[in-house]
């Protein structure tokens, strides 16, 4: 598949930061990469806790155009 060319902007008015939670399993993972492909960018580190039953993880993504509002990648801001 083609790389997607990346807009200004999220497609479908999706907002340019988003932190996706759920348990631990491939659904997760999946829409981390269907994000992925759609352009966003990991932001920071993965998060991981357990509920008592199961683990609960995160990752926040950002779509490329706010890395340069926001000063850097990663979440660092630039010097």
């Amino acid at each position: 598949m083609p790389p997607r060319k990346v807009t200004e902007q999220p497609p479908e008015g999706l907002p340019t930061y988003r932190i996706l939670t759920g348990p631990d399993d491939a659904r997760f993972c999946h829409r981390v990469s269907e994000a992925l492909a759609l352009g966003y960018r990991l932001y920071g580190s993965p998060a991981a806790t357990f509920d008592g039953e199961r683990v609960i993880v995160a990752q926040a993504i950002i779509w490329p155009s706010a890395l340069t509002l926001n000063g850097g990648e990663n979440g660092q801001r630039a010097s």
